[in-house]
């Protein structure tokens, strides 16, 4: 019997086939994929009290070991191989291994969590005595002596110092960095390849073979004094090929279909990358130059070599010398009096709270992605529409067409022909 009598019997009530019945069908269980397990939670548990005990006894009873940082990484070790054991038990090679690699990534990322949050409280800690007072942020280090009080000096001038030298820096860098990544991204070439080649040798120039080249050439070459002029000249060097770096590798993720898109629209290559690849890269573009004034805010011996050193305010960086918070902090904690070495503390959480705030702005300038409009540029494309809309409804309205007549015409329709030939024997009124 085929499948299909078999089928028809059952339809038309027939009797079923002689043969075993079929086994019951258990319903299907999704597997759980991620989140926490009982089973899970058990073995982690389990092989951290077993890699403890393995390193206790082979630290206190069965080997020569000591030291705490030894201890600790034999217990890890060792909680690594009784998890993989506990883990294997259950599931397969590629779950274990699943499994242990998470375990590893989590403990890195911790530690770094926890490396960081040490700086910064740290930091904080020992500056907050400085922190505490007001004249701190308002007041210069012009009429303040190492053992004055808290409650005199501050370091005004170095915040003013610092946002000038990187205002001038972001101003050199930012065109320049993103002009270079735009043409070693669209002009590919025999140079482009050498100059990505500079680029990435710059990225490794310490940063006082950057302070000496401005000092030679602008300085000492030009004649010119030391002033914030010339720090912000040295900062954009060691700033640049981080920016370029960062921007080529983020302008090489636009995806192709949208340049050539473009451009089989009939737009040249500046339109398409001023209206596609740019937008389309914004939030990476941001990200670069985020990365480049982190590295430029913390330089310290471009500065020393460029800008000198100055105790009071000086908003010009044309004239005399400028000091930023980086070397603010270097002169200050290498001093021995403690006010001294809080207010370098309190210098340096200062600069990283300015460095959050920058990265804040330059977050909220250009973390929007693609597509994503801000009111002011969504009102715009709104009132752009209807006006398209009303020309599009103008050209197609009814009643007007390109074979009408214009007012004021006769109608070509109603207008007789005129004779083809006129001649003798031909009559007027007649026609051909």
């Amino acid at each position: 019997m085929t499948v299909v009598q078999d089928t028809a019997q059952h339809i038309v009530g027939g009797p079923a086939p002689a043969g075993p019945p079929a086994p019951d069908r258990l319903p299907d269980r999704p597997r759980r994929i991620g989140g926490p397990t009982r089973s899970g939670v058990l073995a982690l548990c389990g092989a951290a009290l077993s890699g403890f005990c393995a390193a206790v006894l082979l630290f206190g009873q069965l080997a020569p070991f000591s030291g705490r940082l030894g201890f600790v990484a034999t217990a890890y070790l060792a909680f690594l191989g009784c998890y993989a054991v506990l883990t294997g038990l259950e599931e397969d090679r590629q779950a274990v291994r699943d499994r242990v690699m998470t375990v590893v990534l989590w403990t890195a990322a911790t530690l770094l969590f926890f490396a960081l949050a040490l700086v910064v409280g740290f930091t904080a800690w020992r500056g907050h005595e400085a922190l505490g007072h007001l004249n701190f942020l308002t007041e210069d280090m012009q009429s303040t002596g190492p053992l004055d009080p808290l409650t005199r000096g501050g370091i005004a001038h170095a915040m003013l110092g610092t946002l000038i030298m990187m205002a001038i820096a972001l101003a050199i860098t930012v065109p320049l960095g993103l002009a270079c990544a735009v043409y070693l991204n669209q002009i590919p070439g025999r140079f482009s390849r050498f100059l990505r080649t500079i680029v990435e040798a710059m990225t490794a120039l310490p940063s006082i073979v950057a302070g000496l080249m401005v000092y030679a050439t602008w300085i000492l070459g030009l004649g010119m004094q030391k002033s914030g002029l010339a720090a912000g000249f040295a900062i954009s060097v060691m700033m640049l090929p981080i920016v370029i770096r960062a921007a080529d590798v983020v302008l090489r993720l636009v995806p192709g279909t949208l340049t050539e898109a473009a451009e089989a629209l009939g737009a040249p290559r500046w339109r398409t990358v001023w209206h596609v690849v740019l937008p389309t890269s914004r939030t990476g573009l941001a990200t670069a130059v985020i990365l480049g004034t982190a590295r430029g805010v913390g330089e310290t011996s471009p500065v020393l070599l460029t800008a000198g050193y100055i105790t009071a305010f000086n908003a010009d960086p044309t004239n005399g010398p400028m000091i930023s918070l980086p070397l603010a902090v270097f002169t200050l904690v290498k001093s021995p009096e403690p006010a001294y070495i809080a207010r370098g503390f309190g210098a340096a959480a200062v600069l990283m709270a300015l460095v959050l705030v920058l990265f804040a702005v330059a977050r909220v300038i250009g973390g929007r992605g693609p597509g994503h409009l801000s009111r002011r540029q969504a009102r715009r494309a709104a009132r752009a529409s209807r006006r398209d809309t009303a020309r599009f409804a103008e050209l197609h309205a009814p009643g007007l067409s390109l074979f009408d007549s214009v007012p004021g015409t006769t109608d070509p329709s109603a207008t007789p022909s005129r004779p083809l030939t006129e001649g003798p024997g031909h009559k007027p009124g007649e026609t051909d």
